[in-house]
């Protein structure tokens, strides 16, 4: 089935929708979905690939899209503009979006509702460009309101379904989160039902972060079976019509069946120190100095234990794969055999984030380091994406009408 993905970045959400790459077996639930595994390799596992293959990305940054063209091959379907620009062309009369298309995926810009920001909601002060407002724009083109260019898509294409993503910050910042929902509901003279927007922890999904997301549903009314409208109208839609994944991973809540959190150790599984590592993208590193733990992104990743949320920051505001003993570090055994303090490499970064090792983010000349980390740290974490998409597989025929789901299979 075609997806038609948005603010794509380097494309952690689109890996996760389409499958068919390396993570750590760890992250996976074998229990729960073990047919998920399509080839073994001791601590390492494939996935098996979905039933979604993206027909469209787009994303204003160079970097992004360098990333995620070496990865995905297709240069062609990523479009290196504004939404804003794309919706504009297409009611030109310019044939900009893909028809047929099954869903559409959104992460819309999140800077102006994190709590790691001014907190500037639908009043941003950047544009949809990411430069700043510039005297006379219309304010529905601030990047706080990218939302309803996703919605201004969504219109166009009339997916079945409609899946945005952004910060947890969002849902505490006024009414934003009902506002958002209410008019995500207006896609298409009103033409889809929008499901209560939930926050997901990554940590309960296998992801070895702390990372809280808030995700929106929204169905097409029309395309929807009896059974789903009924579901998902109702005050509490039951647990087979729920689009959200159950968690495989116990880390906000105790339960038996679950798995434990997946470890910064186990993450890190593999890796050499950057001076002995051949692969470009570990023996990158922020070479900022410490600055103290008032400041943000001086503390050091516990091995033991999940990491903080990995951030789409500059080289100074990187967490510390070890600190040194004067800086506090706890890593003593790894001090002793004289490893030195540094911060968390690029490719470490990108295994918290569940990235696999095939995607090489740091490319000489096209992709520095500094722009790397940013990347990096705006992605979805593909298994997080991955239990998405599989969920959604997993119910489409509940869901909606017609045979679009076989024919796509044939």
């Amino acid at each position: 089935m075609k997806v038609l993905s948005l603010f794509s970045g380097c494309g952690g959400m689109d890996i996760g929708f389409e499958g068919n790459f390396v993570c750590l077996k760890r992250s996976i639930n074998i229990d729960m979905h073990y047919d998920w595994i399509a080839e073994e390799r001791g601590e390492w596992v494939k996935l098996a690939p979905t039933k979604f293959k993206t027909v469209f990305a787009n994303d204003i940054r160079p970097d992004a899209k360098a990333a995620w063209v070496s990865y995905f091959g297709k240069e062609d379907i990523y479009h290196l503009d504004s939404i804003v620009n794309l919706v504009k062309r297409a009611r030109n009369g310019e044939k900009i979006f893909p028809e047929g298309v099954d869903i559409v995926t959104g992460g819309f810009p999140c800077q102006d509702f994190s709590i790691a920001g001014k907190r500037m909601g639908f009043n941003s002060e950047k544009s949809h460009n990411g430069r700043k407002i510039i005297a006379n724009m219309p304010s529905i083109e601030n990047r706080g309101r990218l939302y309803m260019w996703m919605r201004d898509v969504i219109t166009i294409a009339k997916p079945s379904l409609f899946i945005a993503e952004n910060v947890k910050g969002l849902t505490n910042l006024n009414d934003v989160k009902e506002i958002i929902e209410q008019d995500f509901a207006k896609s298409a003279d009103g033409g889809y039902i929008v499901v209560p927007a939930r926050v997901l922890q990554a940590a309960d999904y296998g992801v070895p972060q702390s990372r809280e997301r808030v995700i929106f549903y929204g169905f097409k009314k029309s395309a929807l079976t009896a059974n789903a409208m009924k579901a998902l109208t109702s005050k509490d839609i039951p647990q087979e019509f729920d689009p959200y994944p159950i968690p495989t991973h116990a880390y906000t809540f105790t339960d038996i069946s679950k798995s434990k959190p997946v470890t910064c150790q186990e993450a890190f599984i593999g890796l050499d120190e950057p001076d002995f590592s051949s692969d470009l993208s570990q023996k990158k590193y922020s070479k900022a100095k410490f600055m103290g733990k008032h400041c943000q992104g001086q503390t050091e990743v516990k091995l033991d234990s999940i990491s903080p949320t990995i951030r789409s920051e500059h080289h100074g505001n990187i967490e510390y794969r070890r600190l040194s003993k004067e800086n506090g570090g706890i890593h003593t055994k790894e001090l002793e055999e004289g490893l030195k303090e540094r911060r968390l490499t690029v490719r470490e970064c990108a295994r918290i984030q569940t990235f696999p090792d095939n995607y090489q983010f740091v490319k000489q000349g096209i992709i520095s380091a500094s722009d790397a980390y940013k990347i990096i740290g705006n992605a979805v974490p593909c298994v997080l994406a991955y239990n998405i998409a599989k969920r959604i597989e997993e119910n489409w025929k509940k869901y909606f009408k017609g045979d679009n789901y076989d024919c796509c299979r044939k």
